[in-house]
């Protein structure tokens, strides 16, 4: 009998330190998190399952986030639908399980499904990122998006509105617009490994007044090819990265290919652009470089970088444009490598230039048509007319270049021109 009622006690006594140590090391858990600075969505009921919309679990989320004053919010595993918009608070990082971009992700990973404004391309942004927010470490993808010319219009996936706002190792697999770090201020911004299938526009910058950072982008038909119909939408109508008002632009290793424009340079309200490309390029598209306009007294620099295929210089630009060590190849509609419309001086040194003219039309290289044009330490390696000067060529300085097939430099400017010490093949 003793014996039993020794079981008894010792019993209830095990339920009642079980009981205890369970809700102590839930509470305990429950410091850690906070003290650590991490938020799991899950924890605010979002369910991950891609049926129930998680919209509102996000929202407490952010809520919590916000009143701790900065910290991370995690979202495991799971698809997670949002049917509205997710409005990222200052000084928090909504991240996900990736710690590199990655490709076809969609459903895999933490994956937000976008579904909001279909049909309104001029409805708020999917995802808001404020002041010293990030997004990191996830995918966004539109499960309604269709693979057709047109696709289906949408808002811009994810904007910018203050400084320091990160985008870090995300991929976007089907947006219509993907990045707008313009329409508000956002200086100081930083994309680094975004990779993206942009269908319509890729990256708009404007009203940076600081300089803004954009590293390792690959946009790229991975989610619907472009020899069909919505890659065919994208090569006549798609523009990769956008350059409105910006101060001092860094670019590195960014690149895209089947767009219509690879990189576009635009005034704004705001003002023009100065942007320093490196390691960039701009593959299978009619044009590589738009330059409408840019900063008169900084311009644009483009090194190390490829073009495929043309570079167009408008009559509104009378801005610095300069490639240095570049490569320029054509397509099968390509007739010039730069056709040279502004007011402004374009330098080319140590390029090379093959594959112009496709149809043998008689077209030049670089067609100059006004401005300024310095051609240094490059070779043409087609046998074909390398560069036509227009009578409006107010200068220009071409020498030390290698010349396969003869010299073929047609000049009709009246201005100040210098052609020399070129060698001949």
């Amino acid at each position: 009998m003793k014996f039993l009622y020794a079981f008894l006690v010792n019993s209830v006594i095990a339920v009642v330190l079980v009981s205890i140590f369970s809700s102590s090391s839930s509470s305990t858990q429950d410091k850690i998190t906070l003290s650590e600075g991490i938020l799991n969505v899950k924890n605010f009921g979002a369910q991950g399952d891609g049926v129930t919309d998680d919209t509102p679990a996000f929202q407490k989320a952010f809520l919590a986030a916000e009143q701790m004053g900065g910290t991370i919010l995690f979202i495991p595993t799971g698809n997670y639908l949002i049917k509205g918009r997710l409005d990222v608070p200052a000084h928090v990082v909504l991240k996900g399980v990736f710690e590199a971009p990655t490709a076809r992700t969609q459903m895999k990973g933490s994956t937000l499904l976008a579904v909001a404004d279909e049909g309104n391309p001029e409805g708020d942004p999917f995802i808001t990122l404020h002041a010293n927010s990030t997004l990191k470490g996830l995918t966004v993808f539109y499960p309604n998006q269709t693979q057709t010319n047109p696709p289906k219009p949408y808002p811009w996936t994810i904007r910018g509105i203050g400084d320091n706002c990160s985008i870090v190792d995300v991929l976007l697999v089907n947006p219509y617009q993907a990045v707008d770090f313009g329409t508000h201020p956002a200086g100081r911004h930083y994309i680094k490994n975004l990779y993206a299938q942009p269908l319509s526009k890729g990256i708009f910058v404007d009203q940076c007044y600081d300089v803004g950072r954009i590293e390792d982008v690959h946009f790229w038909p991975f989610w619907g090819g472009w020899n069909e119909d919505l890659g065919k939408f994208t090569l006549e109508n798609g523009v990769a990265f956008i350059f409105g008002r910006t101060d001092w632009e860094y670019v590195q290793n960014c690149f895209c290919i089947g767009f219509s424009v690879g990189f576009h340079f635009i005034r704004t309200k705001a003002g023009t652009p100065n942007v320093l490309l490196n390691q960039s390029g701009s593959d299978i598209g009619p044009v590589a470089v738009l330059v409408e306009e840019c900063m008169p007294h900084a311009g644009i620099s483009f090194s190390n970088s490829q073009m495929m295929a043309t570079v167009v210089i408008k009559e509104t630009n009378k801005g610095p444009v300069k490639f240095t060590s570049c490569g320029f190849w054509g397509i099968e509609e390509t007739r010039n490598h730069a056709v040279l419309e502004g007011d402004g001086t374009t330098t080319f040194t140590a390029c090379h230039f093959i594959n112009w003219d496709r149809k043998n039309s008689d077209c030049p290289a670089l067609h100059a048509v006004s401005g300024g044009l310095i051609v240094n330490g490059c070779e043409f390696i087609d046998d074909k007319p390398q560069i036509r000067l227009e009578k409006n060529v107010k200068s220009a300085v071409i020498f030390g270049n290698r010349l396969r097939g003869g010299s073929k430099i047609i000049n009709h400017s009246t201005g100040s021109i210098e052609i020399g010490f070129n060698t001949i093949e």
